[in-house]
C-alpha cells in the first residue's frame, strides 16, 4: 500500500512540475514546434517509426527544458545580482536545450528529405 501511495504522490509532483513548465514561453514554443512537426510529418506521409522517434526527441527536449527551468529558478533564488556562476549555469542549461532542438530539427529535415 505504501508503494501505491508513493507512486500517486510522485505523479502529483510530476503533474505540478508539468503545469509549472507550461508557464515558460520556451516550453510553449517547443510544444508548438512539436505539434507543427507532427502535422508536417502527417502531410509528407512519415512512417510510424519516424513519428515515434520524433516523439522521443520531443520528450528529451521538454525534459531538458524542465531541467533548464529548474536551474534558472535555483540560480535566481541564490542571487539577484550578476554572478559569473549564475551566467554559466544558465548558459549551460540553454545549450543543452539547444542541442536537443537541433537533434529534433536535423532529424525532421532528414524525414522530409526521405519522404518528399
Amino acid at each position: 500500500m505504501r508503494h501505491l501511495q508513493h507512486t500517486f504522490m510522485a505523479a502529483q509532483y510530476s503533474f505540478a512540475g508539468f503545469r509549472r513548465l507550461l508557464e515558460e514561453t520556451a516550453a510553449q514554443a517547443e510544444i508548438i514546434f512539436f505539434v507543427g512537426l507532427l502535422g508536417l510529418y502527417a502531410l509528407v506521409g512519415a512512417s510510424p517509426l519516424q513519428f515515434v522517434i520524433l516523439s522521443f526527441l520531443f520528450l528529451t527536449t521538454i525534459a531538458l527544458e524542465a531541467l533548464n527551468t529548474a536551474i534558472e529558478v535555483l540560480v535566481d533564488h541564490l542571487t539577484n545580482e550578476y554572478a559569473e556562476f549564475a551566467r554559466q549555469a544558465k548558459d549551460l542549461g540553454s545549450f543543452a536545450v539547444f542541442c536537443s532542438l537541433t537533434m529534433m530539427s536535423l532529424f525532421s529535415l532528414y524525414v522530409l528529405y526521405l519522404n518528399l
